[in-house]
């Protein structure tokens, strides 16, 4: 075949790679089968990574009771905290070295889920976590592990990335390794029931962040763009179904496997400017991951329609959920920013800057972080530190 001819044929799709690694077990009271599923792995001494929240609200012993019962002994790591940081992973792997683990199993949302990854990273090959920030530097076979999310949020139980604080310079470090992804994650919709209406809400826009971002990245490809676009329609719909009816199960389990789609988007196509102008809002500011990036997204969706196709693609993503962007005062892009505007103003996020930065003068500062953040450089626009506090100023 000649190269002409190939070209002629591949022009219309892009080319990419992917390897099924991950076990999805999905639906209500999955997690009753996690004692079976770890036996099925060979496991016979997991650590179980989670937050003492869970403990108290007695997943932790419900899932170590499905393990005990399958003949697995637990030792239980429950330190986990927001935006986990190096010293937390390496309290998590010294654990695991002192009781002589063989796997990890992460129990909670992405921080629970990061946690066991970076562990992991440690205790298998050696050293800081910050000599694994980027992607495939472990050289060494990793421990099996088992992720259970929580949260309709994160995504983390689809990728092989662990986000990373380091202690002392808050700096997010995002380590990757394809040996770092789970073999099994149990999507278990009832284990999301107990969240206070504030996480539900918080990790359920990043969930949305992360489809409307893979959607639009220059790493996008046609298997990317499925999950992106799969994860906005059961995403978008649902999200305010669970704010009214935080018992619907049905609507749970979508926004469950909503975040786990979007979080396979991820690991094809990485995410954008609005992860890049949030990050450095949590560092300086402490708020809440979710809430950072919802409040961007809208402003990073104006910024990057200026492109022509991603106006294309905002105007898919809306009709896919029956948004109407053919009316409105703006583009596609313009009209699906309001309704995401309009939408955080229903479940009283913040929707400006001022509401959380009090003043102007950090702006500078953070646009700065924000450009060196490892997401700016997948975003479709170029997005450098001038381009940042224009989008900083805009959400004021």
């Amino acid at each position: 075949m000649s190269k002409d001819l190939i070209t002629e044929h591949t022009n219309a799709l892009s080319v990419f790679e992917n390897i099924k690694r991950t076990k999805l077990v999905f639906g209500e009271g999955a997690a009753l089968h996690t004692g079976q599923l770890a036996k099925d792995l060979g496991l016979s001494h997991v650590l179980l990574v989670t937050d003492v929240g869970l403990v108290n609200a007695g997943h932790a012993e419900f899932v170590r009771e499905s393990l005990v019962k399958a003949g697995i002994e637990v030792t239980i790591f429950d330190q986990v905290i927001e935006n986990p940081t190096s010293d937390c992973v390496e309290k998590a792997k010294q654990l695991a070295f002192d009781a002589k683990v063989d796997s990890f199993i992460g129990l909670g949302g992405g921080s629970s889920m990061d946690t066991a990854k970076g562990a992991n990273f440690l205790l298998t090959n050696g050293g800081r976590i910050h000599d694994y920030w980027g992607v495939n530097k472990a050289t060494k076979d990793m421990l099996p592990l088992i992720v259970i999310p929580t949260t309709a949020g994160t995504g983390s139980e689809c990728q092989s990335f662990a986000l990373i604080s380091d202690s002392e310079t808050h700096q997010k470090m995002a380590c990757g390794d394809t040996k770092a992804i789970a073999k099994t994650a149990i999507l278990d919709p009832c284990l999301t029931l107990s969240l206070p209406e504030n996480v539900t809400m918080c990790t359920g826009i990043d969930a949305i962040a992360h489809a409307v971002e893979t959607a639009v990245t220059n790493k996008r490809n046609d298997l990317s763009n499925l999950f992106s676009t799969e994860a906005f329609k059961l995403l978008l719909p649902n999200f305010s179904k669970v704010i009214s009816d935080p018992n619907n199960l049905n609507a749970r389990g979508s926004m469950l496997l909503g975040a786990a789609m979007a979080g396979c988007a991820i690991e094809a196509s990485m995410l954008g400017a609005a992860h890049s102008l949030a990050n450095p809002l949590t560092a300086h500011f402490n708020v809440i991951h979710g809430q950072a990036v919802g409040m961007m997204l809208p402003y990073v969706i104006r910024f990057n329609s200026k492109l022509a196709e991603c106006r294309a693609i905002y105007g898919q993503l809306s009709s896919a959920v029956q948004i109407d962007t053919a009316s409105g005062l703006g583009n596609e892009g313009e009209n699906l920013a309001a309704y995401l505007l309009n939408l955080l103003k229903k479940v009283g996020m913040p929707v400006q800057l001022r509401d959380i930065i009090g003043g102007k003068q950090m702006i500078p500062l953070l646009a700065k972080e924000a450009a060196s953040q490892w997401t700016a450089g997948f975003n479709p626009l170029l997005a450098g530190e001038i381009e940042m506090e224009n989008i900083y100023l805009e959400a004021y």
